[in-house]
């Protein structure tokens, strides 16, 4: 069922009351309960605890409070702490399997914990008026956020949570103002539900990469989402760029990108699935880097089950090659220092689907949580490489 077609009930007042329900990530709970600035922080934990819903009646910063309250409250537990790297072990070293099975341990508790901390947060809820506007005290108008994730107003109230809203506010800021791209010489707007990309690390080595030969008439960029690599590899010069999505969010945002940054001459979206018909000299990649399933919707551009994308982009690229071309696929090593895919693996997948390695070109991330010792997967995100691999047929 989408989740546009679901409706949540409550009784209040002695009257009943139904809305949408408006979550991509978040369950709608079975139990909802009218709350308001009476209720306590620990008396919300306990019934946000419980599985119940709280819709909240009160001020609406005094209900940002009480979400931050909860917040540390869920975050009391113990933090689960992984071992630093240490300095004698080369950072590209084989992981071993009981390391890998310490990662992999070390993975799943982390993502359990995300888990638990967004729904129980995700159960404070707000409910929206048919104009997508809040009727609380010293609420936001909100409604441009809104319309741009829900778009237009259908007429119903509908009911999501504060925390999404949050989410929805905060990616309404980021299309405005957009994310900074050196590589391209631009910025690129990501809208809401498409991934942005704030590691330009990857970027860099697509900026710096030679291009193959013929590459310069036609490319395809698969998976474009916010358009960035395909916009890139116009600025490169590539004459005609082919961007393929089957997200209408990502072939939006790809097809305002390319407007803002001139290169529609340049660039045609096309909405299928993988691969566009025909062949190219350069067909390029940038799958989810990480083989464990999704949370919520915009974790799809991280997170990948059963490497189900990457496999699909292996197995289908040499018969999108055009004689000599090279596939650019462009990967982190994080899964292997997680334990989640072995090197072995990935290098097995590119010579069943008949490929070879012309050669690879390794950077280090350099955001914030590869030098920060305190984040739980530090020792695994302290040996990340992203790498830029130059496939061609075998």
């Amino acid at each position: 069922m989408n989740e546009h077609d679901a409706w949540i009930t409550w009784e209040e007042s002695g009257t009943a009351h139904r809305a949408r329900w408006r979550s991509e990530s978040q369950a709608m709970p079975a139990t909802l309960l009218p709350a308001d600035d009476t209720l306590t922080a620990n008396a919300a934990f306990r019934l946000v605890g419980e599985g119940t819903g709280l819709l909240w009646r009160g001020d609406f910063h005094n209900g940002r409070q009480l979400l931050q309250a909860l917040g540390r409250r869920v975050d009391k537990a113990p933090r689960v702490q992984t071992p630093r790297r240490s300095a004698a072990v080369p950072a590209t070293a084989p992981v071993s399997a009981d390391a890998a099975a310490a990662a992999r341990d070390a993975f799943a508790r982390h993502r359990a914990t995300q888990a638990r901390r967004a729904a129980l947060l995700g159960r404070v809820l707000l409910q929206f008026e048919a104009d997508h506007s809040i009727a609380l005290r010293r609420a936001p108008d909100v409604r441009a956020a809104v319309d741009e994730a829900w778009g237009a107003p259908d007429g119903t109230p509908a009911v999501a949570s504060l925390r999404e809203l949050q989410g929805l506010v905060g990616a309404h800021e980021w299309r405005k103002k957009g994310v900074d791209v050196p590589a391209l010489k631009g910025r690129i707007h990501p809208h809401f539900g498409v991934f942005s990309p704030l590691r330009g690390e990857y970027l860099d080595l697509i900026a710096q990469a030679p291009l193959p030969p013929g590459a310069q008439q036609l490319a395809f960029d698969i998976g474009t989402g916010t358009g960035v690599i395909a916009a890139l590899l116009a600025r490169r010069g590539v004459r005609q760029v082919v961007a393929t999505d089957l997200d209408p969010r990502a072939i939006a945002c790809a097809t305002e990108n390319f407007e803002r940054l001139g290169v529609t001459p340049q660039v045609r979206v096309v909405p299928v699935d993988m691969f566009f018909d025909g062949r190219a000299a350069l067909v390029v990649c940038n799958p989810p880097w990480v083989p464990t399933t999704p949370n919520a919707a915009i974790e799809r551009a991280v997170y990948d089950p059963d490497s189900a994308m990457l496999r699909a982009f292996l197995a289908g690229l040499a018969a999108h090659l055009a004689p000599g071309g090279e596939g650019w696929l462009v990967m982190s090593d994080l899964a292997e220092h997680l334990g989640l895919r072995t090197r072995d693996e990935m290098l097995h997948w590119i010579g069943e689907a008949g490929l070879r390695v012309v050669a690879r070109h390794d950077t280090r991330p350099t955001h914030p949580k590869a030098g920060d010792p305190s984040d739980p997967l530090f020792a695994a995100r302290s040996k990340e490489v992203t790498s830029l691999w130059r496939l061609g047929v075998a």
